[in-house]
């Protein structure tokens, strides 16, 4: 009969000894890490899946053109889903936007914290009140009783800084992040 024991009177096959960890536990540990990387790997396509579309990614960030907007003139362009009021504001639009008396603001915000050049208003055209789109932009839109525009659902009138003057709006027109690239361009975003 022949002796299967270990010299140290141990089973071989039980305590092997590799690199001083029995070869149970670093089996253990070898199939742990396997099946956490198992786990992540099978996760990933669900966790990238909540990251934006390309098309969405592509939209974060628009550049338009202003040298087609001549003095008194507006836009709106579509960014992130939001209609964006640009307007070319006229010398008197300006003036009347400087001089307002901010303490008498519901929503009180100077002129001058709401634009980077002042004969260029850049703002989130959805009135603060409900989330409806005020009116202003064309030729022959009520502009309200302060010049700027006006939201026709629920009477919220808006100066020509697009700050809330009279109505349930809460506060002013939202201003996006913007920056000029040159006198004629900005990018949204």
């Amino acid at each position: 009969m022949t002796d299967t024991t270990h010299p140290t009177g141990v089973g071989a096959d039980d305590h092997q000894e590799t690199g001083g960890t029995p070869r149970r536990d670093f089996l253990y540990l070898a199939t742990g890490a396997v099946g956490a990387l198992g786990v992540a790997g099978a996760a990933w396509p669900f966790i990238h899946s909540m990251n934006p579309a390309l098309d969405t990614l592509a939209l974060g960030t628009i550049q338009v053109d202003l040298s087609m907007l001549d003095v008194g003139q507006s836009i709106t362009v579509t960014w992130r889903g939001k209609p964006v009021f640009i307007r070319h504001r006229t010398e008197q639009e300006i003036e009347q936007a400087q001089t307002t008396d901010v303490a008498d603001l519901p929503d009180p915000q100077p002129d001058s914290e709401r634009v980077q050049r002042p004969e260029w208003l850049v703002m989130i055209g959805i009135c603060t009140h409900l989330g409806c789109v005020p009116k202003g932009q064309k030729a022959g839109d009520p502009t309200g009783d302060f010049g700027g525009w006006f939201c026709v659902c629920h009477g919220s009138h808006y100066d020509t800084s697009g700050r809330i003057r009279r109505g349930p709006a809460p506060r002013n027109l939202d201003v996006p992040a913007y920056a000029f690239l040159d006198d004629m361009t900005i990018q949204l975003g």
